[in-house]
């Protein structure tokens, strides 16, 4: 059994939308901020970036698909790399730094260890197959 079960329609109905929300709406539900501003608005920050992302994308629900998804995925890799260090960069602690711990292990999960390779696509078209024949 594989553990590589997050696809590409999973991630986009699933995971870019909802996290983009939740990104934008926890650090007010969690209070943020404690440790700064920055706290709180980082999140939020990361969710309009993720909804404008999510809507870039080549992928189900993507609304202007010009961001490859391989691309996509790197992007995310990225946040979650901000998220590990945005901690100690910005001096986050209790809550603040946990918050974006947590965020940062669930975003690299997610688009690494548990994201399915996606299936080639198919090299030859309806075309070249008729003209070669």
């Amino acid at each position: 059994m594989s553990f590589r079960f997050i696809t590409k329609s999973i991630h986009a109905y699933l995971i870019d939308y909802p996290v983009a929300i939740a990104l934008i709406a926890a650090p007010f539900v969690l209070k943020l901020g404690q440790s700064g501003p920055v706290a709180m608005w980082l999140s939020v920050f990361a969710g309009v970036a993720a909804l404008l992302l999510a809507a870039l994308t080549d992928h189900p629900t993507g609304l202007v698909r010009i961001i490859p998804y391989w691309l996509h995925l790197w992007v995310d890799r990225a946040v979650g790399v901000v998220f590990v260090t945005a901690p100690f960069a910005f001096g986050f602690a209790g809550l603040d730094a946990w918050y974006y711990w947590v965020l940062a292990a669930a975003v690299l999960i997610t688009t690494s260890v548990l994201n399915a390779p996606e299936k080639p696509v198919a090299m030859h078209s309806e075309f070249g197959r008729r003209a070669a024949g």
